[in-house]
């Protein structure tokens, strides 16, 4: 595992895939994709080998400045997102919870988040 990848996840590259795969935006920019990735890791290279990758499958299209979800999938709240009682730090803010979400993807498990940062990091907000 590469320094700043989450500590639950065994391949940083196959859940970043993951993520923007199911983000519900039509377009965002790069900036905002890196703020969403940078959940799963905050080292450049892997952030790169994210968007490379997606790109190669399909999963997004990068054109100047924006990237474009492709796979029209998105995380449902009732089935695919775990609520946790316990101390956390979100992944996206860093803001202390006691009530932590988890998005469950095929290759691990993303969070813990606050409520209103899940619904940004998908793209619900």
């Amino acid at each position: 595992m590469t320094d700043g990848d989450a500590g639950n996840v065994e391949d940083p590259v196959e859940l970043g895939v993951e993520l923007l795969a199911n983000l519900e935006f039509e377009s965002l920019s790069v900036a905002d994709s890196i703020d969403r990735l940078e959940t799963v890791t905050t080292h450049p290279r892997t952030t790169r080998r994210i968007l490379d990758e997606a790109e190669r499958r399909g999963v997004v299209e990068r054109e100047g400045g924006e990237v474009q979800p492709q796979g029209g999938s998105y995380v449902s709240f009732q089935s695919d997102v775990v609520t946790k009682e316990d101390e956390f730090s979100c992944r996206r803010c860093g803001a202390s919870i006691e009530t932590g979400y988890f998005i469950n993807f095929e290759h691990g498990e993303l969070g813990a988040f606050g409520s209103s940062c899940i619904r940004k990091v998908t793209g619900r907000e």
